[in-house]
């Protein structure tokens, strides 16, 4: 892989990363989430959550499908990797992400934005709270990753 396409996959990992942060800032008031606190909130507090929620899933995408591949191309890792596991265990071996179970986690979590809870606040202020637990840990591993990433390419992933 190029170092031209893993600085623009950086590039959009970082634009996804500074937004959920954004996001994350403008909700930290509301933590912990309160199932009553959140039937009474106005619609930008809820465009605020639909970005976090956006954002969140959008960085874990871009990270799983394309980023932490490159980091594969980019080391010439050998072997027979045909399964995603197998991927995140070399990944983790390397030190590219925390871990295997981490990332698993994370990519729980993307797929429990996918659903939306409108009637139940008890599961969206759960959700929430959980969420940004884990928002700082995928924020966390995309810190990892770029500084991974920046021991193969100084300089490209040095500008993100």
């Amino acid at each position: 892989m190029s170092a031209e396409k893993i600085t623009s996959l950086l590039s959009i990992c970082q634009r996804h990363a500074e937004r959920l942060q954004w996001a994350m800032r403008q909700l930290s008031h509301l933590q912990p989430f309160d199932p009553e606190q959140l039937e009474k909130v106005d619609d930008t507090t809820i465009a605020i959550m639909d970005q976090f929620a956006s954002r969140f899933s959008k960085l874990q995408d871009a990270m799983g499908a394309q980023l932490l591949p490159a980091v594969l191309d980019l080391t010439a890792e050998q072997g027979e990797l045909t399964t995603f596991i197998d991927k995140l265990n070399r990944l983790e071996k390397m030190g590219a992400i925390h871990s295997t179970e981490r990332w698993m986690m994370l990519r729980e979590m993307r797929n429990q934005f996918a659903h939306d809870y409108p009637e139940e606040p008890e599961i969206q202020a759960s959700l929430l709270d959980k969420a940004f637990a884990q928002s700082r840990l995928l924020l966390d591993e995309f810190e990892r990753g770029k500084s991974f990433i920046n021991r193969y390419m100084p300089s490209p992933a040095a500008t993100c």
